[in-house]
């Protein structure tokens, strides 16, 4: 039975075990701290992914602002450099000696953890990197249409001239805004290839580590599973003595009784003969 068909029974686990007997299950202070804190770390990216996913919804419609780009593009940046110091954490925990079966296991589940949320990241990556591109493309199509629309003058008077002076003067801010809206988009759009260059990394390091973990977190579940077991037949066997210790003083009870009435009509015999 794998780890994946019964995690119920691996949730029932304990977090430290405690054997002084044996150093290979005593408790260790620093690795449950040190998971514990990675652990909150990982929820906290849970939140920011959440935040970025309404974020990132808001690209491409009617809501989209300055202040919706930046937040996206912040929550991409402090969310990727937290997930590169968790990934480091978690290649710490890896190379933790003297592990426990309850202590790998801790290490298994937070790796698979780290691994699903990187994923969902990663996909709201290439949703704001796809968002990003559509919009630079737009911008570059607005600004070629406005270098195709005739500007030339003619030589029909000073007034003719005045009335084209104000559109070609809206006409050049548009085109301005277009080339500063295109610079910034490729500037954020580098920014979220490189931060995926990053993390597609990190997750094949990951990858790895959950796949090498693989075989022992089976060989913890078949272990939890059979200790389960043993532990419900023994309890089985134990509830069956007890019916049968109860039946044994039943019947010792009836036994006595008899004893004393027969006891007791022997006795006033002997006394009336």
């Amino acid at each position: 039975m794998s780890f994946a068909d019964n995690p119920s029974a691996l949730e029932s686990q304990p977090t430290t075990w405690r054997r002084t007997d044996d150093p290979q299950y005593a408790d260790d202070p620093e690795f449950q701290q040190y998971t514990t804190q990675l652990s909150d770390q990982l929820f906290a990216l849970t939140a920011n992914i959440s935040k970025l996913s309404n974020q990132i919804g808001l690209l491409g419609t009617k809501r989209e602002t300055d202040r919706v780009r930046e937040r996206v593009q912040d929550l991409l940046s402090e969310t990727g450099d937290s997930f590169k110091d968790v990934g480091e954490g978690l290649r710490k925990v890896a190379a933790w000696h003297d592990l426990g079966p309850s202590q790998k296991y801790t290490q298994g589940k937070l790796n698979q953890e780290f691994k699903a949320s990187l994923t969902e990241f990663q996909g709201l990556q290439r949703q704001a990197l796809e968002k990003q591109r559509a919009s630079a493309t737009a911008a570059k199509a607005a600004l070629d249409q406005d270098g195709d629309s005739p500007t030339a003058t003619t030589d029909a008077g000073q007034q003719q001239l005045q009335q084209q002076e104000a559109p070609r003067l809206a006409n050049q801010d548009e085109v301005e805004y277009q080339e500063t809206l295109i610079q910034t988009r490729e500037t954020e759009i580098q920014q979220i290839e490189n931060s995926v260059s990053e993390l597609n990394e990190l997750f094949r390091d990951v990858a790895h580590m959950v796949h090498d973990q693989g075989g022992q977190l089976d060989v913890i579940s078949e272990n939890v599973v059979q200790t389960r077991d043993d532990t419900r037949e023994a309890d089985s066997q134990l509830r069956t003595a007890s019916r049968h210790q109860r039946s044994a003083r039943g019947k010792a009870c009836c036994l006595l009784v008899v004893l004393v009435v027969v006891l007791t009509v022997i006795i006033l015999a002997a006394v009336l003969g």
